[in-house]
């Protein structure tokens, strides 16, 4: 069985894998050998290659935030609608019911992918290596790496940013040079990916909260006996639980270190956050209007 990543060896995606294998090898009445590659970017990869690699069978599982599926699965852009999810806790209720529900049959409908897991890719928070950012006016000028998603473009640009959507393992070569001067990622991915060394500023936006999908090759999921196949959710299962507990600890403790290491953590008071809400308005809008109102329901259900 092999598993890719693309964070590395601190990360809590790649804590959950390991945890994933172990349950797996443990197991005393399956033989189950389980390889795992805990960074794919480490041999020259760009991280959005994993889902491709998953679906032709070089891997079997891989974990990938939603935005490397919302061409096959529109509605995913609603985790992309900034400003939208102020729970993790209420979210992920949800996500153990009727959305979750949903969201495994779209993909399984749109995809060549099994879900096992819906995990905790953080909210995001805006660094740069120019100025402290407060309001959007701040933003003006300075150009931001953003995932490569056309929506993520179109929220940053209504800050004022100017977006270049870049994947993040070339993001990390060029980090040292102006191509762009900041970027958004959760608190852990900012502190593992060394991001806070070229970025001085850092905003606490929360302006996305970030789903990954915890997914496997479908058609070699169904070919497994069944004995393995429940192994696998159950293991599965523990991961998941593992990897929501160790991402609400790490916002904490990446925060304190953040701050220890020298870095300007600018928090937002309620005028400020309202200007950067107001600017997206419009947009986040127009895609309740084109996702309609049961989404949203079962969103805040």
């Amino acid at each position: 069985m092999k598993f890719g990543g693309y964070q590395g060896p601190d990360s809590i995606h790649t804590a959950a894998g390991r945890l994933f294998g172990s349950e797996l090898t443990s197991r005393e009445d399956l033989s189950i050998e389980f390889d795992f590659e805990e960074s794919i970017i480490a041999r020259g990869l760009n991280s959005g290659e994993l889902p491709g690699m998953v679906a032709s069978g070089e891997l079997n599982l891989c974990y990938m935030s939603t935005v490397r599926f919302s061409k096959d699965v529109p509605e995913l852009a609603v985790f992309e609608l900034p400003f939208l999810i102020k729970d993790r806790v209420s979210l992920f209720e949800a996500l153990e019911g009727a959305l979750g529900d949903y969201f495994k049959a779209r993909i399984e409908e749109a995809t060549p992918f099994k879900i096992l897991g819906f995990w905790d890719n953080g909210f995001r928070n805006i660094s740069n290596k120019v100025r402290p950012i407060r309001t959007p006016a701040d933003c003006k000028g300075i150009a931001i790496r953003t995932q490569i998603s056309d929506l993520h473009g179109e929220v940053f640009r209504a800050f004022g940013f100017e977006p270049s959507p870049i994947d993040i393992k070339t993001f990390l070569e060029t980090i040292e040079t102006d191509r762009v001067q900041a970027q958004d990622n959760p608190l852990t991915s900012i502190y593992i990916f060394d991001i806070h060394k070229h970025h001085h500023y850092i905003t606490l936006s929360s302006h996305f909260f970030g789903v990954s999908l915890f997914i496997c090759n479908r058609q070699v999921f169904e070919s497994w006996p069944a004995e393995v196949q429940e192994s696998v959710i159950q293991a599965a299962g523990k991961a998941t639980t593992l990897q929501r507990k160790m991402a609400t600890e790490q916002d904490e403790l990446v925060l304190s270190k953040l701050e220890a290491e020298g870095n300007e953590v600018i928090t937002l008071n309620s005028d400020e956050r309202s200007a950067f809400e107001k600017s997206v308005a419009p947009l986040v809008e127009s895609y309740r209007s084109k996702f309609g109102a049961e989404l949203f329901s079962l969103l805040d259900s």
